[in-house]
């Protein structure tokens, strides 16, 4: 279960073919090895040890994956990270990890330096897309060409002695619960889980074809991804963003049969006009997960490919995947699945004492998969890992099946007058008016009912519908106590680099914008 095995136990099984597609390159299996190889001497010539942290921070291209095994062939820990994200929130994870190095692109460089703006000892930087070595424009720091770096690097690599338990990633959580954190995941854990999820698809006679990496691969989406290809002998082809005629150009070229998305994307999938353009008819299925899917995009979605939506869930402390629609089984509407082969759930109470099927309470999990903890965050990981359980935050729920439903976020959670609300209750109903393309329920400060429900809607485009309608909507089909009490319209809901909705950040937005006393 080591992840630096899998460039040679591919080629041993499947020979060498053409792993990556981006635009009109490609790159096998073995010129991925190889390049991985050059890159990996290349910092260590630049300095980098075992151990050490390097930050690998670049929109999707094929040297994410040559930086991925780069970084873990020369011992050291990758840390993928974002391009989007603020420099501020950058430098905070620079600091934090103590990074030596950044493997960026020329385009994020200039993010790159204010985050490295004041820092005492800068990280090394490690720049695709400049033909030489040359200081950084503003920040003064020597910037490495990648492909110089790779050029002068010899090809044969002697790997350092590696352990399943050795940490390989270190992935700050996007912070939308306060201050990032870094989850660390080993070999073990992403081996397992990907191990996992190719047992799923040979179980259901998939045969290995090609995928797309339309996610951000900056993300523990992007090393499973890695992994399984690895595994698989599978290809993909690879998105720089997320674009639904390359989307369906990608579809219609490659003959894809299934890949992953968000609810966003398959949003925007369902509901685009250019759909009719394509032949989409090899599409059997789509991977969803990161946020909830209402069941009326999944009908939607259904009749408009004639292609299965499987829903997941995941999170980064589990390397990622907890629980998956198996193909061939009945998809049950709400349900995120079964436990993948290898993880353990169990819905407890406040004590962490195991609940009946059907009851709700709060979602633990334990397998092979599961982090070790948070780097250097003693406090946090006690917090999180209990006698061997991942208490992951969210209320679910099992039905006498195994099925698991994600009733909504612990910290999400509305208690208005000693009630307890579930946001994804709410949004679910509201979704399935004809005028919503999106909604989001939070909860904010009320002196009266200790929180009131506040409703944040994005409109389809051609349709005007008011506040007093939606509200109306709401209270012929609920109880007056979860009816939302404002309704605030927005054109964007602001989200993370996957995708996700950033609660925490509406909250702020809805209750400087809206008076409840």
């Amino acid at each position: 279960m080591i992840l630096t095995d899998l460039p040679e136990q591919s080629l041993e099984r499947f020979g060498e073919y053409t792993m990556l597609y981006a635009g009109e390159r490609e790159v096998t299996n073995l010129e991925l090895q190889d390049s991985a190889n050059r890159l990996a001497n290349g910092l260590h010539n630049l300095g980098v040890k075992p151990g050490d942290r390097v930050v690998v921070c670049m929109p999707n291209s094929p040297e994410v994956f040559i930086a991925y095994q780069a970084v873990l062939r020369a011992g050291a820990i990758v840390l993928p990270v974002m391009f989007v994200l603020h420099p501020r929130e950058i430098g905070f994870i620079l600091q934090a990890s103590g990074a030596s190095a950044v493997i960026t692109s020329q385009a994020i460089l200039p993010s790159i330096e204010q985050a490295t703006s004041g820092m005492e000892t800068p990280p090394k930087l490690v720049v695709a897309g400049i033909a030489q070595n040359q200081p950084s424009p503003n920040a003064g720091i020597p910037c490495n060409s990648l492909c110089s770096l790779m050029a002068a690097a010899d090809p044969e690599i002697e790997l350092p002695p590696i352990k399943e338990d050795d940490v390989a990633v270190i992935l700050f959580t996007s912070g939308t619960t306060g201050q990032p954190k870094g989850v660390m995941l080993t070999h073990r854990n992403l081996y397992s889980n990907a191990a996992s999820a190719v047992q799923l698809a040979e179980e259901a006679g998939d045969e290995p074809g090609t995928t797309i990496g339309v996610l951000p691969l900056a993300h523990i989406y992007g090393f499973t991804m890695a992994n399984t290809l690895f595994l698989r002998g599978s290809s993909v082809v690879i998105l720089p963003k997320f674009d639904v005629r390359e989307v369906f150009e990608a579809v219609q070229k490659h003959k894809v049969t299934a890949f992953s998305a968000v609810p966003a994307m398959i949003y925007a999938l369902t509901t685009a006009p250019e759909a009719e353009e394509y032949d989409l008819t090899s599409l059997e299925s789509v991977g969803s997960g990161s946020a909830p899917l209402p069941v009326s995009l999944i009908e939607a979605f259904r009749k408009r490919f004639n292609a299965e939506i499987y829903e997941g869930y995941g999170l980064s402390e589990a390397a990622p995947t907890v629980s998956a629609h198996r193909k061939g089984e009945p998809v049950k509407a709400g349900s995120v699945g079964r436990a993948f082969p290898g993880v353990e759930l169990r819905i407890a109470d406040e004590l962490g004492n195991p609940l009946a099927v059907g009851e709700v309470g709060e979602l633990l999990v334990r397998g092979e998969n599961i982090t070790p903890g948070y780097y250097n965050n003693e406090e946090a990981t006690r917090a999180a890992l209990k006698d061997g359980w991942l208490h992951t935050g969210d209320v679910a729920r099992l039905d006498e099946d195994g099925y698991l439903y994600i009733v909504d976020r612990k910290k999400d959670l509305i208690l208005r007058g000693g009630f307890n609300i579930y946001p994804r209750d709410l949004e679910e109903l509201i979704s399935r008016h004809p005028a919503v393309a999106e909604v989001a329920v939070v909860g904010v400060p009320s002196e009266r009912m200790g929180e009131e429900v506040v409703a944040v809607v994005v409109r389809n485009p051609d349709t005007d519908i008011t506040e007093e309608e939606l509200l109306a909507f709401c209270q012929e089909r609920l109880a007056k106590y979860k009816t939302p009490r404002k309704v605030v319209f927005m054109e964007a809901m602001p989200r993370n680099g996957v995708g996700k909705i950033l609660k925490k950040s509406l909250r702020e937005q809805v209750a400087e914008q809206v008076e409840i006393d």
